[in-house]
């Protein structure tokens, strides 16, 4: 079973006049390899908003791939790849960003126009220096979509979004080896989960109470970062609780981070400024109904 390295609560941050809750970086600590940044934004929207008022509006990114899984409501993603799609709540946005592309994100229209809950998580996972510069692609994953492990309860589910678990294989195509798990589990339910070894490993849990290896509790926002040193976590949920997993294989490269971009060297850095200013990673101009 695996150790627990430390235990995380998530702190809040003002991103533009939203409040977030951050669980990483944390203080001293950069990145938990391939893993850079968790965000986790739950809001009640209120009514008679246009969509173009609401959200996070065009802006760049390189090198890394960002993800935002949605529990509650919908997103609604452009891009300057001619990209309009929405996701609902248990679906996936998987961007792999690449040489470069410049997207936005908004609650869907009927949330804007009508009100409600709006909870997701985003989280960005370094690529390779070798794919920080291919071809970007979106990949929206409904919940439908994901393959779902269904615990003995017949209530708890484990949605497998990326790498392989359980003899099922997760339909993303990420850069690196991951396994990226999101999971409803009810009160009373327990599963182990196999991680490879050399992964490094994460949960964060959104809300309610589990016990991890049967031993330490923990409560909702907080994140649980384990040593290298076994090739399974025990979760039992002592109230109904949703947790997500963030696991893989570390790049071990060198880091040059800058707002959206991510890459190995402040020189890379300055290049993707001016390649976003030029025009060369696109331009997008949303239009709204």
């Amino acid at each position: 079973m695996r150790s627990i390295k430390q235990i995380v609560p998530a702190f809040k941050i003002n991103m533009g006049g939203t409040i977030l809750d951050q669980a990483l970086p944390f203080k001293g600590v950069n990145q938990i390899d391939p893993f850079l940044l968790i965000h986790h934004w739950k809001d009640d929207l209120k009514s008679g908003q246009h969509q173009s008022k609401v959200g996070v509006g065009p802006h760049p990114h390189r090198g890394f791939s960002p993800v935002t899984f949605i529990f509650n409501g919908g997103v609604h993603h452009r891009d300057s790849l001619g990209t309009s799609a929405v996701v609902y709540s248990g679906g996936t946005q998987w961007m792999n960003s690449g040489s470069g592309i410049v997207h936005s994100e908004r609650p869907a229209k009927e949330l804007a126009e009508e009100g409600g809950t709006f909870e997701i998580i985003q989280f960005w996972i370094n690529a390779p220096s070798q794919n920080k510069m291919d071809k970007a692609n979106y990949q929206p994953i409904s919940k439908e979509e994901t393959p779902t492990i269904t615990l003995s309860d017949e209530k708890s589910t484990i949605a497998l979004v990326a790498g392989e678990v359980f003899d099922k294989k997760g339909p993303i195509e990420p850069y690196s080896d991951v396994l990226i798990l999101r999971m409803n589990l009810i009160k009373g339910a327990s599963t182990k989960i196999p991680i490879p070894e050399n992964y490094n490993a994460l949960i964060y849990q959104l809300e309610g109470s589990a016990k991890i290896n049967s031993e330490t509790e923990i409560s909702g926002k907080k994140m649980v970062h384990f040593n290298n040193d076994g090739t399974e976590i025990a979760i039992k949920c002592l109230e109904d609780c949703k947790i997500i997993l963030l696991s893989g294989a570390p790049i071990n490269e060198e880091l040059s981070t800058y707002g959206p971009f991510v890459m190995n060297t402040e020189d890379e850095i300055r290049q993707a400024i001016l390649d976003y200013q030029s025009g060369k990673m696109g331009i997008l101009t949303e239009e709204f109904e």
